[in-house]
């Protein structure tokens, strides 16, 4: 069977940067998704359209095709008071907010100079390109409900 829409592809990889430097891995075959329903980013559920159980693939992802470019107009600076917080304000602190348009996004603190912090809407690995290797586990047909919810399910599932 190959991965395609409405199949459900377990797979094992690692991610790294163009420095060769890991960001992210699984190898334990616990990474479980439903392809074509967006639960990765596009380059590399483009990559792995019509592989089967067995396939290896190494796979470099433009920024576009991955978390996006970085846009600056997402990188603001802001009043503390904005933040509803016990603690110290430091770098690398994040925080959900709400975008102009609506959508909710995570903001990353970047500095903190007073009373002015500085946040950046982008997300860690925009404007990063991906160096993906992966190895197909296993693919499945989705079920029904897999398929009407968008997203697999399994024992953490609570649908």
């Amino acid at each position: 069977m190959q991965i395609s829409d409405s199949k459900v592809a377990t797979l094992n990889y690692t991610l790294k940067d163009d420095e060769g430097v890991v960001i992210d891995e699984s190898q334990d075959g616990q990474f479980v998704y439903l392809h074509g329903a967006q639960n990765i980013i596009p380059g590399l559920e483009n990559a792995l359209l019509d592989k089967a159980k067995g396939d290896k693939l190494s796979v470099r992802i433009d920024a576009k095709d991955g978390y996006g470019e970085r846009n600056e107009s997402m990188v603001q600076n802001v009043d503390r008071a904005m933040f509803d917080v016990e603690e110290e304000l430091q770098a690398g602190h994040q925080f959900h907010a709400e975008s102009p348009d609506g959508q909710m996004l995570t903001v990353t603190v970047t500095e903190v100079n007073g009373d002015e912090v500085t946040v950046d809407g982008n997300h860690p690995l925009a404007g990063v390109h991906l160096n993906f290797d992966v190895e197909v586990l296993e693919v499945r047909d989705a079920t029904a409900d897999e398929i009407e919810h968008g997203h697999i399910h399994g024992p953490s599932c609570n649908h």
